[in-house]
């Protein structure tokens, strides 16, 4: 069932963007209401009461119920402007739902269990393809969301469309194949090549840095040189005038 959530609005009787800009001076967000086969109503907010749902997860899927405009008035918001500078909200826009009428909505999916994943445990990662899944159904069975159990999952395993609970009463868009929703991806590690490693350098490739690293660097001292082989100690030389006959 439909979590439905009621928020107070002002019916606006001029449009255009001079009006919306006087709503805002005013303190209001504008909005508009369509939908349904009824014409449009334009609608005036308090920005505290936008801005709390807005910051609440899920708020593209939650059924609210708008009063003072008239009777109430259930709706979907569809589309929120936003200034440009401050981010605050400038306009609303909701979708009227008519009872019996199948709607298009997403529905985001919420992922339980993670610490009972057997490939999270062991350093996996959780490599989600789709934060909401958009479905059609009923306005009073519009789930807040799905639930994907992620316990037992190990490496590569995945979590498919008939995989999620709470998805009675509801069709995917897509519906030609049972997709992905998320895959426990493994962890990715940088190899590291060593000498003992197959594949690794040898021979003259390994001899190489081996040489390198022993060159002396520029400007250091030179490797000392082999000592010089003692030279043969000259012969005697002869006494002067000796080895010559007197005359």
């Amino acid at each position: 069932m439909a979590t439905i959530v009621t928020i107070e609005a002002e019916a606006r009787e001029r449009a255009g963007k001079g009006a919306a800009r006087a709503t805002r001076r005013a303190g209001k967000v504008p909005g508009v209401i369509y939908g349904a086969k009824q014409p449009a109503s334009l609608i005036a907010l308090d920005p505290r009461a936008v801005l709390r749902e807005l910051h609440r997860p899920g708020w593209q899927s939650r059924v609210y119920e708008l009063a003072g405009v008239g009777g109430p008035v259930r709706a979907l918001i569809r589309d929120v402007q936003f200034h440009p500078v401050s981010d605050a909200p400038e306009h609303v826009d909701f979708q009227r739902l008519a009872p019996g009428e199948r709607i298009r909505v997403a529905v985001p999916v919420h992922f339980d269990n993670e610490g009972l994943s057997v490939g999270l445990k062991r350093g996996g990662v959780l490599n989600v393809v789709r934060h909401a899944v958009e479905i059609t159904c009923e306005p009073d069975h519009i789930p807040d969301q799905f639930v994907a159990d992620l316990s037992g999952l190990d490496f590569n395993d995945t979590v498919r469309w008939h995989d999620l609970k709470g998805t009675e009463g509801t069709r995917p868009v897509i519906a030609d194949r049972d997709f992905v929703v998320a895959t426990v991806a493994p962890p990715t590690k940088i190899l590291e090549v060593s000498a003992e490693t197959p594949g690794a350098p040898t021979g003259a490739a390994a001899a190489a840095p081996a040489a390198k690293a022993a060159a002396p660097a520029k400007g250091g001292a030179a490797a000392p040189k082999a000592a010089a082989a003692p030279k043969a100690a000259a012969a005697p030389k002869a006494a002067a005038g000796g080895g010559k006959g007197k005359k």
